[in-house]
């Protein structure tokens, strides 16, 4: 399908900056005795991110770095450097344009933590899986040894962790809301999702003499400023949201709240906005150099009920094309998001993924395993983007809701140079997806839809009539790959959105007979409405009709495959017995999942949105909005995720306890309608040996006292203050 939304300039279209004679890099320098053996006095552009540099066109600093060399700049890559002292970001020297700084492929906090807060000790972007190679809030620490190496160097942030923290977000780690990271960082610029587009367009300014300072119109970019960029019109935040829907597109005629003069709405005590009337001097599309001005960071950090109201504002202006400018002040400084850059073209896409990747490690790294890089080294990224929406996921917040798709050419092209290249290549192709496996070249068929719409997810709370369900180009890319010379099996790994699948039976057709290793991974998330309308996840009616479609195509083939569902404890909207009605679920399915996963609020997610504010941001925010119940501490998130595996010993106890709270005591017994066993003569014994609160705890040396013993307390004596208590 033709993109009906279009960038004004080609991503390719630039002419090359006079440094492309010095060719190719076969890796781009680490150290300065490579930029010696290429010739290089000096870098263009030093990339400084938290993964090993890994020449693959699934790590982002990769792709970042060929596509500035392809446009004629030298670039240079600091790897997980020292963040102790500035002399590891001196290595190359200073860049003559900038620092581009990332966390890498994963935010640094959910790469070092548990969704418990627990301490991690590997890390698969690192060689060797070794932990603790980045530091804690990566983008904030880089950045600020990069002004202490070069001062007066421009600083860009980007990637995962910093689009996520463009604007004032709880802060799950510190339970806490903090202001943008472009603030901690000091950087001079935020660039938020794959910011090949604004990246290119920026450097090329740069080399041409501009100040980063005057740079402020960049699409996808977040900058501070002291206020609002001048020829831009304001509107409040608190005049655009209409109960129970998204405000339609307003008339350009229509009278705009000068937002200059209102923070905030009436409950936050603020002035009532002042109406003037705008006289455009021609017709001009509504959101066209119109800026929304949402609550201030020490607004939203004190009040929940505005931190959810400016949640849902920022989720309404995702669509590239008729999202309008946000802005949100930090003290005397405020924060300036520009509308988010347009998607790739196929033929952009396709020249991305045709640069030439070595796809393997830097040889630095020896013969020391990078886990991420092994997971993905034979799979292929298809396409770009998510329409689903799902609330606890951050990909349509990062890579916006476009697919954007690469061509069946290109592909096949990148499957044939694995086979030819890379080596320990076997014939099998691990994965040919991306943020789903089955939204290729699925885009919606009405041009004014897709650039205008503001729904949150294209399927929720049933597939829009506007979108595309012909999975025909998907399966013509799986026939032609499979048939390849020398391929002997291409794989489908990434999650299959089976509320689409089920839409086109020949896609589950062809996914079932040639497609499955086995076991297929699908991830109906819940079986309850309750937490699946919090999810904008399809009901079970959908898992069921895949289910069905799934076993008999592979009952054709003569084939036992079987279906591995995912699903998510403690999300937000989930109560006790939610979680128990999935545990029966499970029980009653006869399956016994390994790994379960406890919800984790990451930034910006809508879900730790009501994970933190306990109100449903999914629609408009009243002070008496819908209360969203939300498995917080330790313990309670602890039965949640036990529920999942109700089949391990070590979660008996907490179950039954937590059955016996709920009233559900039929649950205990050994039939096979009971959820858990009871207790057992070891688990009593155990329960007994235990010590009472007072008493010395029992150790193996000690063991168990004699029958009739009973343990005498000492006296309390009571002393002057200050002294120990007997």
């Amino acid at each position: 399908m033709q993109a009906t939304i279009k960038a004004e300039r080609s991503l390719f279209s630039y002419p090359k900056y006079w440094a492309h004679c010095y060719g190719t890099a076969p890796f781009l320098p680490t150290t300065r005795a490579e930029m010696d053996e290429l010739g290089w006095d000096s870098c263009d552009v030093i990339l400084v991110t938290g993964d090993a540099y890994v020449d693959h066109p699934s790590f982002g600093m990769a792709v970042l770095g060929r596509v500035l060399e392809a446009h004629g700049f030298r670039v240079g890559i600091i790897a997980q450097p020292d963040w102790t002292s500035k002399e590891a970001f001196m290595q190359l020297g200073q860049p003559n344009l900038y620092f581009g700084v990332t966390a890498g492929n994963m935010d640094s906090m959910i790469n070092r933590y548990t969704a418990d807060k627990k301490l991690r000790h590997d890390d698969a972007y690192t060689p060797g899986n070794v932990g603790g190679k980045r530091p804690d809030r990566a983008v904030t620490v880089y950045s600020q040894r990069c002004r202490e190496a070069f001062k007066g160097v421009p600083v860009i942030i980007g990637g995962i962790e910093a689009s996520l923290r463009r604007i004032a977000h709880y802060d799950y780690w510190s339970e806490k809301v903090r202001r943008s990271v472009l603030f901690d960082a000091k950087a001079d610029m935020l660039m938020f999702g794959n910011a090949e587009r604004p990246l290119i367009e920026l450097t090329h300014r740069l080399a041409a003499g501009e100040n980063i300072a005057d740079i402020t119109d960049l699409r996808g970019t977040a900058i501070i400023v002291k206020q609002p960029l001048p020829g831009w019109q304001g509107v409040d935040s608190t005049s655009l949201d209409k109960p129970g829907k998204i405000d339609p597109i307003p008339s350009p005629y229509q009278e705009i709240p000068d937002c200059d003069k209102a923070d905030t709405n009436k409950d936050a005590g603020a002035d009532k906005a002042q109406p003037i009337v705008i006289q455009p001097p021609e017709r001009r599309k509504p959101w066209e150099n119109v800026y929304v001005k949402m609550p201030a960071f020490e607004t939203v950090r004190d009040n929940k009920t505005l931190y959810a109201h400016t949640s849902r504002i920022l989720h309404q202006e995702v669509n590239p094309g008729c999202a309008r400018a946000l802005l949100q002040r930090h003290g005397d400084r405020h924060i300036w998001i520009n509308p988010p850059a347009m998607p790739l073209e196929t033929e952009e896409m396709d020249a991305v993924f045709d640069l030439p990747y070595q796809r393997v490690p830097h040889p630095s790294y020896g013969d020391a395993k990078i886990p991420a890089y092994d997971m993905i080294r034979f799979s292929i990224n298809i396409m770009r983007g998510c329409y689903g929406g799902c609330t606890f996921c951050s990909i349509t917040e990062h890579e916006g809701r476009i697919i954007q798709s690469r061509s069946e050419d290109s592909i096949i092209r990148e499957i044939e140079t694995i086979r030819d290249s890379v080596p320990g290549f076997t014939g099998v192709i691990s994965d040919l997806g991306g943020p789903t496996a089955n939204m290729y070249r699925l885009r919606c068929k009405s041009a004014k839809a897709e650039a205008t719409c503001r729904r949150p997810s294209c399927v929720y709370p049933s597939i829009c009539a506007h979108m595309d369900t012909n999975h025909a180009p998907t399966i013509s890319l799986y026939k032609r790959a499979r048939t390849l010379p020398g391929i002997k099996k291409v794989l489908i790994a990434s999650g299959v959105r089976y509320d689409l699948a089920v839409e086109d039976p020949e896609y589950v057709k062809e996914l079932a007979l040639h497609h499955t290793g086995g076991y297929l991974k699908i991830a109906p998330e819940h079986t309850e409405d309750g937490p699946l309308s919090k999810m904008m996840k399809p009901g079970m009616s959908s898992y069921y009709r895949f289910k069905e479609l799934f076993d008999k195509y592979s009952a054709e083939a003569g084939k036992k495959q079987y279906l591995i569902p995912y699903f998510i404890a403690s999300h937000p909207g989930t109560t006790d017995e939610d979680m128990l009605e999935l545990a029966i679920w499970l029980k009653e399915n006869r399956f016994k999942l390994d790994q379960v996963q406890n919800f984790y609020p990451s930034p910006m997610a809508t879900a730790t949105t009501m994970y933190h504010t306990e109100v449903n941001s999914l629609r408009k925010v009243k002070k008496d909005s819908e209360h969203v119940p939300s498995a917080k501490g330790e313990i309670h998130r602890r039965l949640h995720k036990a529920m999942l595996r109700y089949h391990d010993p070590k979660n008996f106890a907490q179950i039954r306890k937590a059955l016996i709270a709920m009233d559900r005591e039929d649950l205990i017994g050994r039939g096979s309608q009971h959820l858990v066993p009871p207790e057992s003569k070891e688990e009593k014994r155990q329960q007994a040996a235990r010590p009472k609160r007072g008493e010395r705890a029992l150790t193996k040396h000690t063991g168990l006292p004699p029958k009739g013993f009973k343990h005498k307390r000492k006296p309390v004596v009571k002393g002057k203050p200050g002294t120990r208590q007997g």
